[in-house]
């Protein structure tokens, strides 16, 4: 017969597989989807909005307005980041009001359980953890030691041949940083649903808008430099 105790030890056990199993589960990805076109190709990303709901709501409001539009990844560390530039300082194009009071904006630092893997999104932060704002790094290796460290808030679904790409540019080291030698522009960015019933139909407008939006930022540019 069974010993009480023998029961007990079952059941911890099947508790702590279930939970470890839970653990090891990727978070469930939301319907917004983001692409970034870059000088080297496009990179796709979805949310993680119940792991990071206010992040996530956060850098698609900065998506929407455009502010991502002309900015670059200032740093590449082949195995390590590719980390987008905060939209205040990293854009070619000056940002309108509007976009200036969102990218000043910083969020409420979410930190999950969620593991720093290659292609997972994680927010760029000062010493304080709640400073994240609009720089944001797209893992190129594993970082277990940036693990609860940084918020979590989604990750790339396609463009990981962009990223490899990034990964072989000359890059030079300034402290901390591995910065690459040339600029790798985000020329333009959309946003789309997967689960609409014309996404593809919808893909192709935002492009042509967006094409014709680039195009425009660049001619205010122009008249704005000396």
């Amino acid at each position: 017969m069974w010993r009480y105790s023998s029961w007990i030890s079952i059941l911890t056990c099947l508790s702590l597989s279930f939970f470890h199993a839970s653990c090891d589960e990727d978070p469930l990805l939301g319907s917004a989807r983001v692409v970034f076109q870059t000088n080297y190709g496009d990179i796709e990303f979805g949310f993680y909005p119940d792991v990071a709901p206010k992040t996530v709501e956060h850098i698609f409001r900065l998506v929407r307005l455009g502010c991502y539009n002309t900015n670059h990844f200032f740093r590449v560390d082949k195995g390590f980041v590719a980390q987008v530039a905060d939209v205040v300082y990293g854009r070619s194009a000056p940002l309108n009001d509007k976009q200036r009071e969102h990218g000043e904006k910083t969020i409420v630092g979410e930190f999950s359980k969620v593991k720093h893997v290659r292609g997972i999104l994680s927010m760029g932060r000062h010493s304080d953890p709640n400073s994240g704002g609009s720089s944001f790094s797209m893992l190129l290796g594993d970082a277990p030691h940036l693990d609860g460290e940084y918020a979590i808030f989604g990750k790339v679904t396609k463009g990981d041949e962009t990223l490899r790409k990034l990964e072989e540019l000359p890059t030079r080291r300034e402290g901390i940083f591995v910065m690459p030698k040339e600029r790798i522009t985000i020329l333009s960015s959309y946003y789309y649903d997967t689960e609409a019933e014309s996404c593809e139909q919808e893909i192709s407008t935002l492009k042509r808008r967006l094409a014709a939006t680039a195009m425009e930022v660049e001619r205010q540019r122009m008249k704005c430099l000396p």
